[in-house]
């Protein structure tokens, strides 16, 4: 007879959940873990991993079609969508196998089907979406001493922009297109949206970007936000700000939209496809919470910094208990969470701390307070500013159009935030996470040798700039 009772049982097999079983083995818990459809849940599976093995030969296609400017020389350049989407979703599936890997490593037990929470560490399985592999556990009551969500998102859906699967998309008809679309609508522009109008406008559609608010990419620098949408607009991908999209006509093969442009006035847009990419909303229903009394909040979970959620024993991580929505940050509060059940005294999480990355052409990355963030708290700063166009390793590659921001403390010194806009940028920023995850002040990142030639010497001379001692502009 199956053994059913835990230490900690996870809801979920996202990066967060996942992430939080191979820690709970780790620190001893006989661990289980349910999954209603496939290891490595949203992010692995649809989100992250394949979006950025799509991003990748975009970016390759991008350069084979550009090879005179590096002296080279290639036959006609053309693309086959089923072999890009089969590449990524090939990636996907390599990375799935390797989460299955590590629960068996770790000894993590996994669930198969859909979790339901009858009380304090009970918790009722049903059939999923995946069949249980034979001889694996599957429907049936289950006991642990802990329960963690990590349940994640879904695409948020507004009346109007109900996605049917062929002419209106959400992010996950977008990965899997049959055939590359010539004309499209995205309405939204935060990370989903703005790398799908990348994508695709590299692969030749003609892109329209469709945002309610003032400013594309909302969560940004709003001077790294302008920077990156000149450069989105000079690649001919066409953007509407503070616009909102009203109604849509589906014809046979094409949507036509009414948007209204903020300015009293409206105009008509047919396209081959929609992408709605307005946000995702948590995964809390069917869950039980609100027959446990567990507080949510629009949508999300409501927890503390050690992940603990209104009722003892059940805690929340990751999407559903609300943003930053970043695989990141899920994996980070996992760890948190089951080293604090340990009695290991974790640090809270820090948001301020947690980086973001948006993976178009140019990308976008950055952590810590915005200027106008600053001007709102009303501190005193310094921002220093470097032009890719000044690095000699951004002219050799090719790609000599971004720009390093970094915000101060003028009292302290303290690093407040950094923005970066251009080529490799989120492989960049995380040396100003490490040094704002220390504390580091001005001087010492002037102390600091960065290598020649790189793209990270910009973080230096940034850094310089803010304090009057930039030496290569």
């Amino acid at each position: 007879m199956a053994d059913n009772n835990f230490d900690i049982i996870i809801i979920g097999s996202g990066p967060g959940g996942y992430v939080t079983a191979i820690r709970a083995a780790q620190l001893g818990f006989k661990t289980a873990i349910v999954e209603r459809e496939y290891l490595g849940g949203i992010c692995l599976n649809w989100g992250c991993i394949p979006t950025k093995a799509l991003l990748r030969s975009a970016e390759i296609f991008h350069y084979m079609q550009h090879a005179k400017d590096y002296g080279l020389s290639a036959g006609e350049v053309t693309y086959d969508p089923a072999a890009v989407v089969k590449r990524s979703r090939a990636v996907s599936k390599r990375l799935n196998d390797g989460v299955g890997f590590l629960m068996k490593k770790n000894k993590v037990t996994v669930i198969w089907g859909e979790a339901s929470i009858d009380a304090p560490g009970k918790i009722t399985v049903k059939a999923g979406r995946s069949e249980a592999p034979k001889g694996a556990l599957g429907a049936g009551n289950y006991q642990a001493k802990q329960i963690i969500i990590a349940t994640g998102a879904r695409p948020r859906v507004l009346p109007g922009l109900e996605p049917d699967k062929k002419l209106v998309w959400t992010y996950f008809e977008a990965m899997v297109p049959e055939k590359m679309p010539k004309s499209l609508l995205v309405v939204g522009s935060g990370a989903i949206g703005i790398e799908f109008a990348s994508f695709y406008r590299t692969f030749g559609a003609e892109v329209t970007v469709v945002e309610v608010l003032p400013q594309i990419l909302p969560v940004e620098d709003a001077e790294i936000a302008a920077f990156a949408r000149k450069s989105f607009e000079k690649q001919g991908i066409k953007i509407l700000t503070g616009a909102k999209v009203t109604k849509l006509d589906k014809q046979a093969d094409s949507v036509t939209a009414t948007i209204d442009d903020g300015k009293g006035g409206t105009q008509t847009l047919t396209v081959d496809r929609v992408i709605a990419a307005v946000g995702v909303v948590g995964n809390i229903e069917n869950l039980g919470l609100e027959k446990l009394g567990v507080k949510t909040d629009r949508g999300s979970i409501v927890i503390d910094g050690l992940c603990k959620t209104s009722v003892p024993g059940i805690y929340a991580i990751g999407d559903v208990a609300g943003p930053p929505l970043l695989a990141h940050k899920a994996e980070h509060e996992g760890v948190i969470c089951v080293e604090g059940i340990k009695g290991l005294h974790p640090h809270p999480m820090n948001k301020r701390m947690i980086p973001g990355c948006t993976y178009c052409t140019p990308q976008v990355a950055s952590v810590g307070l915005t200027e106008q963030a600053t001007k709102d708290q009303k501190l005193d700063i310094r921002v220093g500013r470097f032009p890719f166009v000044g690095n000699g390793k951004a002219i050799a590659l090719g790609e000599d159009q971004g720009l390093v921001k970094v915000i101060f403390d003028k009292k302290t010194g303290q690093l407040l935030g950094a923005h970066m806009v251009g080529a490799e940028v989120t492989e960049l920023i995380q040396g100003y996470v490490v040094a704002m995850n220390l504390e580091t002040t001005e001087e010492e990142l002037m102390q600091t040798v960065f290598p020649h030639p790189t793209l990270s010497e910009m973080m230096g001379e940034a850094v310089r700039d803010a304090y009057g001692k930039v030496l290569n502009i």
